[in-house]
């Protein structure tokens, strides 16, 4: 890896998201070497990827590079690599591009999409966790409109413009919102000569009730505004198959869609090699206790959403978001100081400072600790912390003036293909 040897103690991070990120700014300028590994130059704003995947902003406005994050920094280092094994007893990580030794391993790996085990519907439904992954969503959206321009058949012709999104929770419900104003006001004036009406937008939700986890006043103003967007909500169904052509579902209803986009669950991003005692095999993160110290282990640790730490409050772990991962990273980094110091170390206990959504223009939910509220403001609200919580001044910038020109134009400039997503063959399965 052609990473120098240092009397130094070595602490590698794995893993450049929101939890990574947080622990890696806490212990620069330490005497300490930092060795972040990622499998991606840049650093990615998840809660803004559905605006990538609708046209709303390019994606190179919601990613950072890691490098230029730490170019100032000594005793820091990148490597672009992907981890493949964790072996403790010699204190080792193994990559793609070799093996590399470490006093303190932080794992920070993230979460992935979870199908709960349905092989069909991972072959053939889009995700959301990437940028890449984003992108084959605009690209795909947009291409089936110009497929349904050309197609004759009318049963072909709305399976094309029939979208179905699985998950009520946060992505599911922004990502549906998105699309709706899209049909309201975007595609129209593209495509004049298609019947833009015919297009369905379908969210599907397996309990009673959406944005699960929030208040009920935000759960039921978010539906209503989806409804009043044209937006069909299926509440207490649940998606059990799907082709590439037909979304099969556990009740009478079925649903002629060549896009399903599956926003129903994640699960952690976890690595090989540690014993399989320590993982919660239910959502694959590992057991950790108050200090992030993966179970069985002294100087191993797991922050974010391959963490999991249960406590009175938190019975399966915190909730896999931004907020638990930043804060986890940046107490970790400070009880790692204060280890190499012997000094007492602070256990973790989450301040939950709320949650939000946003379901389309003015349209918003809001719940904090000792506030709850919805409208026009929630949205200036929901826009401010989004706008203000992305790295560096461009990217703040640039998503700015797309949001005030979208706002004023009405309009989404960026609905390119710029990298034609090829679907996978239903009959060929």
């Amino acid at each position: 890896m052609n990473i120098p040897q240092t009397s130094f103690p070595r602490v590698v991070i794995i893993g450049g998201g929101f939890a990574g990120l947080a622990a890696a700014k806490g212990l620069e300028d330490k005497e300490l070497q930092v060795v972040l590994i990622d499998k991606h130059n840049y650093h990615t704003f998840q809660p803004l990827l559905y605006q990538v995947a609708t046209g709303g902003l390019e994606p190179d406005s919601i990613a950072f590079p890691l490098r230029k994050r730490f170019n100032d920094v000594e005793n820091f280092y990148f490597r672009l690599a992907e981890v493949q094994n964790i072996n403790s007893e010699t204190n080792c990580i193994e990559t793609t591009i070799g093996n590399l030794e470490y006093d303190e391993l932080i794992i920070a790996t993230g979460s992935k999409t979870n199908f709960f085990g349905n092989k069909t519907i991972k072959k053939y439904a889009m995700e959301m966790k990437s940028v890449p992954q984003a992108l084959n969503i605009r690209s795909l959206v947009l291409e089936n409109f110009e497929e349904a321009l050309l197609e004759r058949n009318l049963e072909k012709r709305l399976a094309l413009m029939n979208f179905v999104i699985v998950g009520g929770g946060p992505t599911g419900v922004e990502l549906a919102g998105a699309l709706a104003e899209m049909k309201k006001g975007i595609l129209p004036k593209d495509y004049p000569d298609l019947d833009i009406r015919q297009m369905k937008i379908n969210l599907i939700q397996s309990s009673g009730e959406l944005l699960k986890g929030m208040s009920k006043n935000a759960s039921e103003k978010a539906e209503d505004y989806l409804i009043k967007l044209n937006v069909d909500v299926w509440k207490n169904l649940r998606v059990t198959n799907y082709d590439g052509e037909t979304v099969t579902t556990n009740g009478e209803d079925h649903f002629k869609a060549q896009t399903l986009i599956w926003a129903a669950g994640v699960k952690g991003e976890s690595i090989n090699g540690l014993q399989q005692e320590c993982l919660v095999e239910r959502a694959n993160r590992f057991k950790v206790n108050e200090f992030n110290k993966v179970e069985g282990y002294n100087n191993i640790y797991a922050i974010g959403d391959v963490a999991c730490m249960p406590s009175e409050n938190y019975k399966y772990g915190h909730p896999m978001m931004a907020q638990p991962a930043i804060q986890q990273g940046k107490l970790l980094a400070r009880n790692l100081l204060a280890k190499l110091e012997s000094k007492k170390l602070r256990a973790f206990k989450y301040n939950d400072k709320g949650s939000m959504a946003t379901i389309g223009r003015n349209k918003a939910v809001v719940d904090l600790p000792n506030w709850k509220f919805q409208g026009v403001f929630a949205w200036f609200v929901w826009m401010f912390v989004h706008l203000f919580s992305l790295i560096g001044f461009r990217n703040r910038a640039v998503v700015f003036f797309n949001w005030l020109y979208n706002y004023i134009r009405f309009d989404r400039e960026t609905r390119l293909i710029i990298r034609p997503y090829k679907k996978k063959n239903s009959n060929s399965f």
